[in-house]
């Protein structure tokens, strides 16, 4: 089990994305058009680096919805391969088979 402090700055991290994701998108856009003037530009990259640094997406680290640990994540189950495998073990996901060959 991860703990509770990481698992809570993380769905914090979380919520910062979502509600700076229209502004950082419309700053990155523009920052990238090449006719805006020069000065402009500038100005916006200053802005854009004055926002906070975890309403940025590339700091939200993918973790366990059942245990909240952030390594062996798999995306498809959101959930960790050792959760995984408890539940696929159990029969509580449909479709999940053990493999053998």
């Amino acid at each position: 089990m991860a703990k509770k402090s990481s698992v809570e700055n993380n769905g914090r991290r979380k919520r910062m994305v979502e509600n700076r994701k229209t502004t950082r998108l419309s700053l990155k856009k523009a920052i990238m058009n090449k006719e805006t003037k020069f000065e402009d530009r500038i100005a916006m990259v200053h802005r854009l680096a004055e926002m906070p640094r975890n309403s940025s997406c590339v700091r939200v680290r993918n973790r366990c919805v059942l245990t909240g640990r952030p390594r062996g994540f798999y995306r498809k189950f959101g959930m960790s391969r050792i959760a995984l495998r408890e539940l696929a073990s159990a029969g509580f996901l449909p479709g999940v088979i053990k493999a053998s060959w």
